[in-house]
This record gives structure tokens, sequence and C-alpha cells, in this order.
């Protein structure tokens, strides 16, 4: 049953009305309604496949609804050129800056001042500054973009939207993948953007992050919207049951027997000051986490682990057995999995079919060149089943799945392949409470299984739900190691930000 709460509709500056809409006969939308006010964070909660993605679209021209109408300032956009005059925003959760330009250039990008044929570089760089400090944030406007930290990025992207005259903005996942510290950074800045009379719509599925962040909240399940009110009137338990219609509960499992051969062991890795001297043994049925701040040496271990680049120096072996550094098929003839964090950019081929994505690393393994079409759907069937991967038709291209859906398509590519290690980056990135208890569900079951588990997170709450052991690195090096039984989180967070445990 849809819950409800009054709001000042008078003062909304986007109104959505009735809107549904429908892709290839599914519902993606049913009759959703909401008002975003002025100066106030509206947050958009749900799950994976409940219509997040297509009402952002919806709001920001990129598609038009089948019925019902949306408003903004007394006209309806009908492109996203539209949307972008009437004052609507997005900054997506993949970064769309361009990387190898500096900070002013993209904040100044598609609007360069010139006097006749000649830049006016000087006032680009001024222009830039002013919009990062009418923000409060002190970013170096000269630096590359893609020499800034993650969190820098979408604070930069921020700017470049609210410089635009951006009245509505859509923040979709700011704080995915990022530490304690800088996604603080983030939310303080949503607070500013708030304050200063921006319409926050502020996309989450982290549900703390929402109550504590967010004035309103809307609920959407399967294309409805369940519960529209103020973030006061509900709690975290109210919100699970809103999104997923049930209670969801991931607890870690008790692990009955102590591992004692070794599964995965790194003797003095070395990165440039990205990583030194780094050392972790993980034995066979065992969860070992590396925790640090985003962008830290955890940032670092799929590259050289899986193979795509060389460590400076450094040993990895699996089950005793030293394996070539800097080569993928070395590293997976080894035994060892490494599943991305960047699924989009790394994990997937997102034109291909989810049963083509399915087999990609088993076929690979063993060498096949030639496929037979008509018993592609027969070979992925288990892989599907085992990892509970919907869709809404049989086998679309994996781009059109859930980010929930796609993860779990990742993570059966790779784990269905009988590994003898894994190292897992933030598996958990971006999907909602549902599919997240999923997967924990699957990785407590690898580790059943007598798999060496390395978990790569930027993710306290992660780590202590999966994880038997922790290391905490920062710069570059260890500078802690705790049984999770014996540590709080909050202990956790101070140990990973510098503080000292008490």
């Amino acid at each position: 049953m849809e819950r409800t709460a009054g709001m000042r509709a008078e003062e909304a500056v986007l109104r959505v009305r009735d809107v549904t809409k429908s892709f290839g006969g599914a519902a993606a939308l049913k009759g959703v309604s909401a008002d975003f006010l002025p100066g106030e964070v509206h947050a958009l909660m749900g799950m994976n496949g409940a219509g997040k993605s297509t009402l952002v679209q919806i709001l920001s021209g990129v598609l038009s609804p089948d019925s019902g109408h949306l408003e903004i300032g007394g006209h309806t956009p009908r492109n996203p050129r539209q949307a972008r005059r009437l004052g609507v925003s997005v900054v997506p959760q993949r970064r769309e800056l361009v990387m190898t330009l500096t900070v002013a250039e993209n904040i100044m990008l598609g609007d360069l001042p010139t006097s006749g044929p000649v830049v006016r570089w000087r006032s680009i760089r001024q222009t830039a500054r002013d919009a990062l400090h009418a923000l409060g944030l002190e970013i170096d406007v000269d630096a590359v973009a893609g020499d800034l930290t993650v969190a820098e990025q979408t604070m930069v992207e921020v700017a470049r939207e609210v410089r635009r005259g951006g009245r509505v903005l859509i923040l979709d996942e700011p704080t995915a993948c990022l530490g304690p510290e800088a996604a603080t950074q983030i939310r303080e800045l949503v607070t500013r953007l708030r304050d200063s009379g921006v319409a926050v719509v502020f996309i989450s599925h982290h549900i703390s992050e929402v109550l504590g962040l967010a004035d309103r909240i809307t609920v959407l399940r399967d294309g409805r919207v369940t519960w529209s009110g103020l973030a006061k009137e509900t709690d975290e338990r109210g919100l699970v049951r809103d999104m997923v219609g049930r209670d969801v509960v991931s607890r870690r499992p008790a692990r009955t027997a102590e591992p004692s051969e070794v599964g995965l062991s790194i003797r003095r890795l070395c990165q440039g000051r990205f990583i030194e001297d780094f050392d972790i043994e993980v034995r066979r049925g065992e969860i070992v986490a590396v925790l640090g701040p985003a962008g830290d040496a955890q940032s670092r271990l799929f590259d050289l682990l899986s193979g795509r680049r060389r460590p400076e120096s450094g040993t990895v072996s699996i089950a005793g057995r030293a394996i070539r550094s800097g080569s993928i098929d070395r590293s997976l003839a080894g035994g060892l999995r490494c599943v991305t964090g960047d699924r989009r950019r790394l994990g997937l081929i997102p034109g291909l079919t989810v049963d083509e994505n399915l087999l990609l690393a088993q076929d690979r393994l063993d060498r096949r060149k030639l496929h037979r079409w008509g018993r592609l759907a027969e070979r992925a069937a288990p892989l599907r089943d085992d990892y509970r991967v919907v869709s809404l038709v049989r086998n679309p291209p994996v781009e059109q799945l859930s980010g929930g859906n796609q993860q779990k398509v990742l993570l059966a590519k790779w784990l269905g392949t009988g590994p003898a290690a894994v190292l897992l980056e933030d598996p958990t990135n971006g999907v909602d409470v549902a599919a997240m208890a999923e997967i924990h569900t699957l990785v407590d079951a690898l580790a059943a299984e007598g798999v060496a588990v390395l978990l790569a997170s930027s993710s306290a709450e992660e780590v202590m739900r999966l994880a038997d052991r922790v290391v905490v690195v920062r710069d570059g090096r260890r500078v802690a190691e705790h049984r999770v039984d014996d540590i709080t989180r909050d202990e956790l967070i101070a140990t990973t930000l510098g503080g000292a445990l008490r």
C-alpha cells in the first residue's frame, strides 16, 4: 500500500504527475507523481530496476513519458537541451569529465569565452575559480582532471552544472566507492547546494546516508511510488520494507573451521607511491579485507593482481606456487580471479547479451573459438539460476539490466570458473539492499567452498559484514591489522582516517 505525506506542491520547481513509461510491453514506471522543491534534498530510493534511472531520464529530457507529464516553471522539456535550459542538470555516477583537460577547461567546456578567434584563457581560469569558490571548494583550476580524486572530480562536475544555471541538480550515487572522508566532503557539498536554494535530487543505496542527508524521500518499487514523505517520518526498517516489500537480513555467518592452508600470498608488492612493501596472506576459506581511503593501495590491487599492470617488485603466489606478474593469462592459469569494481568499463561488454557475458571467462579459459548458438542459453542457464540474474526479456544486451543484475552477471562470469583465490573489488558497488544481501551470501558460500577471498573495499560496513580479518592501508602502506570480531565499525573508520584505537 502506498504511503504518502503532504508537501508544499505550490512551491515545487519541478512537478511530475502520473508518469508512465514502458519498454517493449514491460512497464518501467506506473503512474509516478512527485514534487521537487527548491532548497530541499529529495532522495530517490528503490531496488535496482525499480524505475529510478527511467525517471531520471524523463526528468532530464532524455525520454518522454508514454502518459502523464512533468513541468518546470510552467514548461515541459522535450529533449535534454530544453531540460538544461530550464535548469535541470545531471551528475551521473560515471564521471563525464574529459580527463586530459584541466579543471578550468572542464568547467567551461562548451562555453569558452573568446575574442574573435582567440580563446580568453585568463577569463576561463577566473570564471572556473569563481564557480568553485561559490560552492566553497578549493580545487586548483589548472590541475588535470585525471589527477584529481574521485570526490574532487564529482565536485568539479557539480560546479560545472551549477554554473550553467542548474535549479534542479540530480546526483546519481555521488558517494559510491568513496571512503568515509571523501563521502563526507560530498555530503557537505550537497548541504551547501540545498542551503543556496538548489533542488537536489539525491540517488543513493546507502540508507543511513539518505536518512542523515535528505529532507524528503520518494521510494519506488516495480515502477510505482510505495512511499513519499519527510525523511524524519521514516526509519531504516521502514525504507527497506518500502523498497523490497519485506525485511532483508544479512548476517555474517559463523565460520566453524579455522583456515590453515595459505591460498593467496602477496610479498613486498611495490608500485610507485601507491603501494609500498605490501604483504598479505589469505588462507583457504578465509575472507581478508584491505580497507583504505578512496584511491589508496586497495584500489591498485586489481591492476597488479589481474596482470593488467606489472608491479615494480614483489611476488604473488597461489597455493604456494608463484605466478608471473604482468600477465593476465598467467594470473588466470594460476587460479586467481580478479573481479573489478568498474563493471561498466572493465567488467562487462555492454553490446553483448547476458548469456554471452556470462560465458566470456569460461570460454577464454577453455580456449573456445567456435560457439553453437543454439546451446548458448543452455550453457548459461546454471549461472543465471545460481546467481539469480533477472531480466525483463529472455536474453537482452547486458547494458539493459539493472545495476544489481549487471553486478551478479559480473560475479557469475568469474566466480563460476572454479577459482582457487579471488580478489573482489567493491563487489556491491551501486547495488540495492536486496542485491547486496544476495551478493554477500554468494561471497560467504565462496569462502565455505575453500576459496581464498581478498576483499578490496572502501566500505567499513561491508568489511564488518564479510571479512574475518582486515588490513588497513594508508598512503600505500599497511598501518594496522585486526580480526573483525575484535574491532568496532567506528574504531575501524578511525584507524582508516589516521586515528588511534582507544
